[in-house]
């Protein structure tokens, strides 16, 4: 729930609907990441323009290592993205990322690369498919893996629940994910096909407008490699018409992107977005640019369906060709002809996105808009998730801690606190992801996705344990106001070491912001940190 107190007039509560909890889980799943699909889409546009210029060549060496480079974070995209997303969920990142991995591997690859027939799993057929850069079957098989873990944790041991709970998540996700989540992609995706083929044959204007305006979000669901194919199958019967008519969908992308660049003061939006328009240009990878801000921005949606169906039907009704099978960008423009026509559908695109970008924004009301206009004026608090107090005291900023790593925020945003009361109880309910040997020290990630690391004192990792007392251990599930650990504050202090405390979100990168929810006074289970996306 998406929490809005605002005074006066407006309503206090708003609630957050399906579509915008989905879209919250995919967008803060793939937010670590960013960095470096960003990284990784240059290389890819840098080797595009060394290979037009002629300065490298497609067979060399240096080409296939940088290539590989560039590549990888793409191919093994399930494996990355189930590390996140089940983070994101409160469950074990590495089981999620072994999941997508299990995808990837080589018993598994080398059935699909000998095309075996008559493959089963315990008797039942199994439909053999590619998973390499997929998102929608990770996507699928985590969130089930969420639900399950969040179950074996209450029936598991707790002692035995750090190799138990990934055995039988292993055991049960990954064959469910071959027999059911995967191929239904590719059921659904089959029958894209035949609509596309069916609207093919009808209408060369109908196709281009539904093919421009679904393309980028069935790039987001996985389900545009069952279409693909069919691109390469027009090849050999002299062009292929469906090509251009997706190719104004990257092109309303970089037209909203660019857009999104010129319009937002947001510093981090505007580096995301710069970064994420050289690799769609040149090189024809949007995962920045979709990722990073279509799937978080729903009028950004809008604004790219509507801008890729009007180029998408202008190159359709122009009966425009690919000559072969290539990314769309400005690199790949000569094998579209005539090339006149695919540069007014696709050039439409990107210009209709970019105006409508700057006319209407990129979001109406949105979180951004909405946490500026709490900083600027104080007018409300705009809440996606609140995390308690786990201490009674006095609440200081973090610049005041001596240790850099908290002062500089270098851990991540949050704030201090000074305690009067030798206990620590859990802000959120999670589990207990990370406990420090000397028990001064301890790491929790809520059901929603935070990380919390509540850190007792300055430097009392020297103390080695002595004056503290964990009432948990790793892994185990807590609630809000469980007592977690107990520490002694006079003798802490005749020790000479500092008892501030601080409390920061380690994932702050996946919030808009983090921001306190008091000053002065604090009590334990009080509200003491806001987190805003």
């Amino acid at each position: 729930m998406t929490t809005t107190t605002i005074s006066n007039d407006v309503p206090k509560e708003k609630k957050e609907t399906v579509m915008n909890r989905i879209l919250g889980v995919v967008s803060g799943g793939f937010a670590p990441i960013l960095g470096v699909l960003a990284g990784s889409g240059l290389i890819s546009a840098l080797l595009a323009i060394l290979v037009t210029l002629g300065w490298l060549s497609a067979k060399s060496g240096t080409y296939a290592i940088l290539s590989a480079a560039g590549h990888a974070i793409f191919y093994f995209f399930p494996v990355f993205l189930g590390i996140t997303l089940a983070s994101k969920l409160g469950a074990n990142g590495f089981v999620g990322g072994a999941i997508g991995a299990a995808l990837l591997e080589p018993h598994y690859t080398e059935l699909v690369a000998s095309k075996a027939q008559n493959v089963d799993f315990l008797g039942i057929p199994v439909i053999l498919a590619n998973y390499s850069s997929t998102v929608f079957p990770i996507l699928i098989a985590v969130t089930i893996y969420s639900i399950l873990d969040k179950f074996l944790k209450k029936v598991i041991y707790k002692d035995l629940q750090m190799f138990v709970n990934p055995l039988i998540s292993l055991i049960i996700i990954v064959p469910l994910t071959v027999l059911v989540f995967g191929p239904f992609g590719t059921y659904v995706g089959g029958a894209l096909a035949v609509v596309i083929k069916f609207l093919s044959s009808q209408s060369g204007m109908l196709t281009g407008a539904v093919m421009g305006a679904a393309w980028s979000f069935l790039t987001i669901l996985g389900l545009h490699w069952a279409i693909i194919p069919i691109f390469i199958a027009n090849l050999a019967t002299g062009g292929d018409p469906l090509s251009p008519m997706i190719a104004a969908a990257p092109f309303a992308q970089i037209g909203m992107g660019l857009g999104v660049f010129f319009k937002t003061r947001d510093k981090d939006l505007k580096t995301l977005a710069g970064s994420g328009l050289v690799p769609s240009a040149l090189a024809g990878t949007t995962e920045i640019i979709t990722y990073g801000i279509l799937v978080r921005y729903k009028r950004t949606m809008v604004i790219v369906a509507l801008a890729g169906a009007i180029g998408g039907a202008i190159n359709g009704a122009l009966g425009v060709k690919g000559t072969a099978f290539a990314l769309p960008s400005f690199l790949s423009i000569p094998v579209f002809v005539p090339i006149g026509f695919y540069l007014i559908g696709t050039l439409t695109s990107l210009v209709i996105a970019l105006v409508l970008t700057l006319l209407v924004g990129y979001e109406g009301k949105s979180d951004i808009e909405l946490a500026k206009t709490v900083k600027e004026f104080g007018l409300a608090n705009v809440t996606r998730e609140t995390i308690l107090s786990p201490l009674s005291g006095e609440i200081v900023p973090l610049s005041e801690i001596s240790d850099p790593l908290f002062s500089t925020e270098m851990v991540g945003k949050g704030i201090a606190i000074e305690p009067t009361k030798g206990e620590v109880i859990s802000p959120v309910n999670g589990t207990v992801t990370t406990l420090f040997p000397t028990e001064h020290a301890i790491g929790i990630t809520s059901e929603d996705g935070a990380e919390i690391l509540i850190s007792i004192g300055v430097d009392t990792i020297n103390l080695k344990g002595e004056y503290f007392t964990s009432k948990v251990k790793q892994w185990d599930t807590v609630a809000k106001g469980d007592l977690l650990i107990q520490f002694e504050i006079d003798k802490i202090k005749a020790k000479g070491f500092d008892v501030k405390t601080p409390v920061v979100i380690t994932n702050t990168n996946q919030y808009l912001d983090v921001v306190p929810a008091k000053d002065g006074k604090v009590q334990a289970n009080d509200e003491l940190i806001r987190l805003l996306v």
